[in-house]
């Protein structure tokens, strides 16, 4: 399984444009040229592009709040897929939509919402995404100090006893890819994750990098609130957790949009945007499992 995996792995790059849910209907526009002319009329209000993320809005995805400054990673992606699109920053047009309501079913106030929301199955029942527009990979986190922090050769990590989410894509990576001799302890929450790798209950907790990020930063911390953990490392890209843009069911600007993202991805605009963005993502070291 670990070879398998691994030779998988190495053919995946870390930002993938998948295409989980939606299949292109007859007559839908599939190249730059036919979006320029019919996208402004697939739009909530002809001409203009209404796009929907939560409020407040934090770094790196968006700076000061501002969805509508062009800065952070998901307001200039959120521009330039406008661009591409034939909409002009004065075209576009911010509203907001709280995480937790926006992949309810029901009609949306909003042509896409982009706000990290990771696509699964559970949601597609309600709602529709676009291709991914950032990959999500695991990473380690643990106490600084710990053993794990200096040693994680693939055959130290299976020594390791690791901690995720019950269900979790990390649950299911470190299972398969790491075979630990120790069966990963699965946690309801990440509270709960936390009190183990406190205790020593657990070596460390295996997340979400981003997820992780937060955890070192502003979770895990001493008495006079200093870090202490640390992210160890990442794991290579599977293609199993990304995020897309949101979408009401059956919406036509959808395939437009996955066009504008797949011309963003060939040019290399969606590179250049999470380098200069993500790195707090992207700097941190490469695990093998």
């Amino acid at each position: 399984m670990r070879r398998l995996l691994v030779s998988v792995v190495a053919c995946l790059s870390t930002v993938l444009l998948l295409t989980p849910n939606v299949a292109r209907a007859d007559g839908d526009a599939t190249t730059v040229a036919q979006c320029l002319k019919v996208a402004p009329t697939q739009t909530l209000v002809k001409g203009k592009l209404t796009i929907a993320t939560d409020n407040p809005v934090t770094p790196p995805w968006f700076v000061n709040n501002q969805p509508s400054n062009q800065k952070g990673f998901e307001s200039a992606l959120a521009y330039a897929l406008a661009s591409t699109l034939g909409f002009t920053p004065a075209k576009v047009n911010w509203v907001t939509e709280h995480f937790a309501t926006s992949f309810q079913p029901g009609a949306k106030p909003f042509d896409f919402d982009i706000n990290e929301i990771t696509v699964t199955p559970d949601k597609l029942k309600n709602v529709a995404f676009s291709n991914s527009y950032f990959q999500l990979r695991q990473s380690v986190v643990a106490l600084k100090g710990s053993p794990i922090v200096k040693h994680h050769t693939p055959k130290d990590l299976r020594r390791d006893v690791f901690g995720a989410l019950t269900n979790s894509p990390a649950l299911a990576y470190v299972t398969d890819a790491i075979e630990p001799d120790a069966a990963v302890r699965a946690f309801a929450t990440l509270n709960d994750a936390v009190t183990a790798l406190r205790s020593g209950a657990i070596d460390a907790i295996v997340v979400d990098t981003p997820t992780g990020n937060v955890l070192v930063n502003w979770q895990i911390l001493s008495s006079t609130g200093a870090p202490s953990a640390t992210q160890v490392g990442q794991f290579p890209a599977v293609g199993n957790e990304y995020y897309g843009l949101l979408f009401q069911l059956k919406n036509p600007l959808l395939a437009c949009v996955n066009t504008a993202l797949g011309k963003l991805s060939t040019n290399g605009t969606l590179t250049s945007l999470t380098k200069k963005w993500l790195s707090i993502y992207t700097s941190i070291p490469t695990l093998q499992p």
